[in-house]
C-alpha cells in the first residue's frame, strides 16, 4: 500500500490492485466522514480490503460513509454487497449514513438494480471531496489458502447483505449463496 495525493489535497491510504483494468480504492478520513474513491472496477477482487478498511472505521466509531464512484467503470455483485453490508452495519448500530455520490447513470442502474437504493442515500452527482487528513493503513498479505477461504467468505457476507436489502435479491442469488456455502465448507473441511 502507498500513499498518494488524491486531487492534489487528499493524502489517504491507497489499496491498488493491479487487473486487468486498473483498480483502486482510495480511503481519507475529514473530520466524522470516511471518504472512499473507487477507481476501475470495483470488484470480489478489491471487497476484501473494503471490508476490513470499513470494520475497522466502524470499530474506531466513524458513523459516516461517502463513497465516491465518479471513476467507478462498474462494479459485480460482491462489491455491492460489501457496500450494502456496511450500511446494514450501521443500520444495526442504530445511527449513521452512507452515501453514494458521484455514480453515473450505469452504476445508478446497477446499484438500483439490487434494490439498494432503498438503504443507500444515492446521489448521482454529489460533491468532490474535501480536503482531508493523512490516513494510512497496512494491511497484512495472507497465504494463498486463506486468501480464498477470506475472499470467498467476504462473497458470502456480500451476498447474504444484498438479499438482507432487497427481498427480490433472495431469488437471484439463491444459486450463488448456495455455491459459495458449499465452497467455503470445503476450504474449511477439505476432503
Amino acid at each position: 500500500m502507498a500513499v498518494e495525493e488524491w486531487n492534489g489535497h487528499l493524502s489517504r491510504a491507497v489499496i491498488r490492485l493491479e487487473l486487468t483494468v486498473d483498480s483502486s480504492i482510495q480511503v481519507g478520513v475529514c473530520g466524522p466522514t470516511v471518504w472512499v474513491k473507487v477507481e476501475g472496477k470495483g470488484s470480489f477482487l478489491n471487497s476484501d480490503d473494503l471490508k476490513e478498511f470499513a470494520r475497522g472505521m466502524l470499530d474506531r466509531g466513524y458513523r459516516e460513509f461517502v463513497v465516491d464512484l465518479a471513476d467507478c467503470v462498474t462494479m459485480d455483485s460482491t462489491f455491492m454487497g460489501t457496500m450494502a453490508r456496511v450500511a446494514l452495519s450501521l443500520k444495526e448500530l442504530g445511527h449513521g449514513h452512507f452515501r453514494i455520490v458521484r455514480c453515473g447513470s450505469r452504476n445508478q442502474q446497477l446499484l438500483s438494480g439490487l434494490g439498494l437504493h432503498r438503504i443507500f442515500d444515492i446521489d448521482a452527482n454529489g460533491g468532490s471531496p474535501p480536503d482531508c487528513s493523512p490516513f494510512e493503513q497496512s494491511l497484512a498479505a495472507p497465504s494463498l489458502a486463506d486468501q480464498k477461504k477470506t475472499q470467498t467468505k467476504t462473497m458470502l457476507d456480500a451476498h447474504e447483505a444484498l438479499c438482507a436489502a432487497s427481498p427480490e435479491n433472495v431469488l437471484r442469488f439463491k444459486d450463488v449463496l448456495d455455491f459459495l456455502r458449499q465452497e467455503l465448507q470445503y476450504t474449511t473441511h477439505p476432503k
